[in-house]
């Protein structure tokens, strides 16, 4: 088990949204407001965590034949606790996220990481990626939330501050970029996003190539 490099891993080099492309639905549709970004992002960060633990400790007794389904019902339990609990003490999050948090059973993030990862390691490591995955997935939630929020319509920090708080105002709204707030504004910003953590992944790979060039 090394720390650091799933560390690494989960924030950076095998990012479940900007490197493995995963969990796209969620990402897009509700990253209108930082309240919608951390109550999402923390959900599944608890979900992921959780689904891992109990599957390494049953790793060793799930039948090969039937692991998948067996992992959507150990996800399905874990999502289902967190929905009742957003609908019992966060009421207002839980409406903002609708149909998300019930969706996160077939997130491909939960799935693909009880598959190549939890179903083949130690509890502990099992534990460690999914908080670490479930926090880059956290960041770059709350990266386009801030954006998309800020340069969308002026504001920051929506909901955070109270039920129906609509957040700090930065600038005018009427200053904002048009469309930024709304789904064309989420398809831009997240390939901002991928391309900004692409070019610097491969940043370091250009100047290798670069000094290997000139050797030559």
């Amino acid at each position: 088990m090394n720390i650091k490099q799933q560390f690494k891993e989960g924030l950076i080099t095998q990012n479940p949204v900007t490197v493995q492309l995963l969990g796209m639905c969620s990402v897009l549709a509700i990253t209108t407001s930082l309240f919608n970004g951390v109550g999402m992002g923390l959900s599944v960060l608890v979900i992921l965590t959780l689904s891992n633990i109990f599957i390494a400790a049953l790793r060793k007794i799930i039948p090969n034949k039937i692991r998948i389904a067996c992992f959507i019902v150990v996800i399905a339990t874990f999502v289902t606790v967190v929905d009742l609990f957003l609908k019992a003490y966060l009421k207002e999050l839980s409406a903002s996220l609708g149909v998300f948090i019930p969706l996160i059973v077939v997130n491909c993030i939960i799935l693909g990481r009880a598959e190549s990862f939890a179903s083949k390691n130690s509890i502990a490591a099992s534990a460690i990626d999914g908080i670490f995955q479930g926090l880059g997935y956290t960041i770059v939630l709350v990266i386009m939330c801030v954006v998309r929020e800020l340069l969308g319509g002026g504001t920051f920090g929506g909901g955070l501050l109270g039920e129906g708080a609509k957040g700090i105002t930065i600038f005018p709204a009427e200053f904002a970029v048009a469309g930024l707030n709304r789904p064309v504004g989420g398809f831009l910003t997240l390939a901002c996003v991928i391309a900004a953590m692409q070019y610097f992944l491969n940043k370091p790979k250009k100047k290798t190539e670069k000094k290997e060039e000139v050797a030559q």
